[in-house]
């Protein structure tokens, strides 16, 4: 059995913060009714590049879900809402502040009818402070959190994965999570909320409380890490290379294996804050062998060391990767107007249960006439 077997949660959201929670709770087991609006469904079915009329992104998370068409200004289908709600267990939205509370689907109205319900909130920037009404995207919380100003060289840059979205499904989620298990002890339903906002902050953590030490904002240091040298990418003859260097021993492993002894005695790369200090040296130096090498042989090289290594792999090498293939990070599903699809699985395992997804996104409004009859 799965760990949210018999949970049924009703999903309002759209894009992506919002989708990427409930199917990690539709991947534990619960299952998700997801209400779509008429005719246009949910926004992300049209993200690019398509698999005929839906989105990849669509079908990655919002695999293990139905799909329910309601026109929620409608009385009648308002009415089948809460009636949908009156046996749920949990209720998640992502509307824009005072949204859900206009068209009747408030905490406090949705409480009203299941006093039991787990209601989840996610917003873009949080239920307090100035900015709590506008609207907020992923790249627009990189920038409002200070994420865009450290991210890249010396252009500015996004992090080019939805890291604030899905960060904040992940938050959501064990929040909810939480809720239930609280909710066994006690017997009182709760309201979950969390925000892109608070999520950029937290993954920001180190770089804001850094700053709040020195008083210094942090550089960018493209594949560098602040706190540690030698510690970045490293042209090769062909491909480059990260090598990930975080104390003394490793250095020393390092400067064994690329024949330069002589470095560990040098005052200039004494310790890691000498190392820092002197970042730029070091890596001029460390790249004036290592293009002289192709990548291959320099990552066999260093791994023999037990030196942290990788080749900075493109999205098609890693498609090819065995240790992505070995550890099924991306399953095939079957369905049913598309012959298959693709999805990342959650990276969790649970010995005593496979909680690998089996079934596709559903079609707009694929479920409606199911899921309706029952109320």
């Amino acid at each position: 059995m799965l760990p949210l077997s018999g949970i049924t949660v009703i999903d309002v959201t759209t894009n992506i913060s919002g989708p990427t929670l409930t199917m990690i709770l539709g991947d534990l087991g619960a299952e998700v009714i997801k209400v779509e609006k008429p005719i246009a469904g949910d926004e992300a079915r049209k993200m690019e590049p398509k698999k005929n009329d839906d989105g990849v992104y669509f079908l990655n998370i919002n695999r293990q879900k139905k799909s329910v068409v309601l026109n929620l200004k409608e009385q009648s289908d308002l009415q089948a809402m809460y009636r949908l709600i009156e046996t749920a267990d949990v209720f998640v939205e992502n509307y824009r502040a005072g949204i859900a509370d206009k068209i009747g689907l408030g905490y406090d109205k949705l409480k009203e009818i299941n006093p039991l319900l787990i209601y989840c909130s996610l917003s873009a920037y949080g239920e307090n402070g100035p900015k709590r009404d506008y609207p907020g995207y992923d790249a627009i919380i990189q920038a409002e959190t200070g994420l865009m100003s450290i991210t890249g060289n010396e252009d500015l840059a996004r992090i080019p994965v939805s890291i604030v979205d899905q960060g904040s499904a992940m938050w959501g989620a064990l929040g909810v999570v939480s809720a239930i298990l609280n909710r066994l002890k006690t017997g009182e339903g709760a309201k979950v909320s969390t925000s892109l906002y608070e999520t950029g902050i937290f993954w920001s953590n180190y770089h804001l409380l850094s700053t709040n030490l020195t008083g210094n904002n942090p550089s960018k240091l493209g594949s560098n890490h602040g706190a540690f040298s030698p510690y970045g990418a490293f042209r090769t003859k062909d491909a480059p290379i990260m090598i990930g260097i975080s104390n003394n021993s490793l250095f020393e492993k390092l400067c064994n294996a690329l024949g330069v002894e002589n470095w560990i005695r040098d005052e200039q790369f004494a310790t890691n804050a000498d190392r820092v200090k002197n970042r730029s040296l070091l890596n001029k130096r460390i790249e004036e062998i290592t293009l002289q090498r192709s990548s291959d042989q320099l990552v066999e090289k260093l791994e023999t060391f037990g030196i942290p290594v990788a080749k900075v792999k493109a999205m098609t090498d890693v498609l090819m990767d065995p240790q992505q293939i070995e550890n099924q990070c991306i399953v095939k599903l079957p369905h049913a107007r598309d012959g298959e699809s693709f999805v990342t699985r959650l990276p969790i395992t649970l010995s005593n249960c496979d909680i690998t997804p089996k079934v596709s996104a559903p079609m707009f409004g694929e479920h409606s006439d199911e899921v309706l009859k029952k109320i």
